[in-house]
């Protein structure tokens, strides 16, 4: 066990000095003068990337540190390893991913999350799915997009998702197939408000609902971390009855569509996309659209505006890399969102607007995939996002 624990933490130490040895010498090479020297850094810099690829079909792992700050955390300290691999070690499968992040934040916050897209052999299955346990007290405004910006409730929760989406193909790029997600939380105090009166929403003493349901899903996109051209597209719907043991009963649909396509230049992309999620019945507060986060409306806290459905679209322009750099990049992004009590008012309802630039870093060259830097605007504040794999 203690060799095992001290190759895992080796590992650690390694990937994290080879990352940052990489980016302080991006940085020296750029401020340099001297030719010799600055070639120097060059060879070198290359060396250290040769550590986290190459160009045959086998798998990557990394494990790497992070440190951001978000809305909903301040100041988030993260552990993130990430296996990146084709079926059977061929490079004509799309590539799957495993991602695992682990944090700590300045809010007292901590969990495990786990998120997958996974590819079988010729695309027959596609596993679509993420997990998620964690301590997350959290900001509650209030539902609907009137909900003022003070005098929020701080709600201390411990929750628990699992959410799977089993597909088979059926066409060419076209999936079906199974639907099922857990959600608990529980452990739940709101605190920093009046109790007396108070217009607690449903779940405030705790919730857990189990739903099944089914899946259409369309995907032709080559690279889930970073598209540069293709089309997903995805229709759900769920059902949380009382019968599989749901302590609420409702039902939800949700849409997504994604579309990228070549930019102006070469290594362009523009990116778009569109979602709705539409819930009907005794929707429990974890479990309403939210608006914000680190992908949809960046720059507003997750749940800043939250109710049983939401309207959400998109756009990005990214430049990857910069026609005279073969690693960094950049991208510049807007957004627009609403959420309402019911599908019909979405359209008639407030729009929010956000939008941001970003800095990327070609990480995996083999793989094609950046770490990105982005900062988001928003009428109420801004948000800070550092993560490997574009938002969306």
């Amino acid at each position: 066990m203690t060799k095992l624990k001290n190759r895992w933490y080796g590992n650690i130490h390694k990937a994290s000095k080879y990352l940052f040895i990489i980016l302080f010498l991006n940085f020296v090479s750029i401020a340099v003068n001297g030719q010799k020297l600055k070639e120097f850094i060059t060879d070198k810099k290359n060396y250290f990337l040769e550590k986290f690829e190459d160009s045959s079909g086998k798998a990557n792992f990394l494990v790497y540190p992070t440190l951001a700050y978000t809305p909903e955390t301040r100041t988030e300290m993260g552990l993130v390893s990430l296996f990146l691999f084709y079926a059977n070690k061929n490079k004509q499968n799309r590539l799957s991913e495993i991602n695992t992040f682990s944090f700590y934040t300045a809010e007292k916050q901590y969990g495990v999350w786990l998120d997958h897209a996974i590819y079988g052999e010729g695309e027959k299955w596609f596993f679509l799915g993420r997990g998620k346990f964690q301590y997350f007290p959290m900001k509650y405004y209030g539902i609907g997009i009137r909900a003022p910006e003070q005098g929020y409730a701080v709600v201390n929760n411990t929750n628990l998702q699992l959410r799977e989406r089993v597909l088979r193909k059926i066409k060419e790029n076209l999936f079906a197939g199974a639907e099922f997600d857990f959600q608990k939380i529980y452990n739940i105090g709101f605190t920093k408000i009046d109790p007396v009166g108070y217009d607690y929403p449903s779940g405030y003493k705790g919730a857990s609902n189990i739903g099944l349901g089914m899946g259409l899903v369309y995907d032709n996109r080559k690279n889930v971390m970073n598209v540069r051209e293709g089309l997903f597209a995805e229709l759900a719907f769920l059902n949380y009855p009382a019968s599989l043991g749901s302590s609420h009963s409702f039902r939800s649909t949700q849409f997504d569509l994604r579309y990228f396509r070549k930019g102006i230049k070469p290594g362009d992309v523009i990116a778009l996309q569109g979602s709705a999620l539409l819930n009907k019945g005794d929707v429990p507060f974890n479990q309403m659209a939210m608006m914000g986060g680190e992908s949809m409306m960046r720059g507003y806290y997750i749940g800043r505006f939250r109710d049983k459905n939401i309207l959400a679209s998109q756009a990005e322009y990214r430049f990857l890399p910069f026609a005279f750099s073969k690693r960094w990049g950049a991208a510049a992004f807007v957004s627009t969102a609403t959420v309402a009590p019911t599908a019909n008012a979405l359209l008639s309802t407030q729009f929010k607007m956000a939008g941001g630039l970003g800095a990327r870093y070609l990480i995996f060259k083999s793989k094609d995939i950046f770490v990105r830097f982005d900062v988001a605007f928003t009428g109420e504040g801004n948000g800070y996002y550092f993560f490997i794999g574009e938002a969306f």
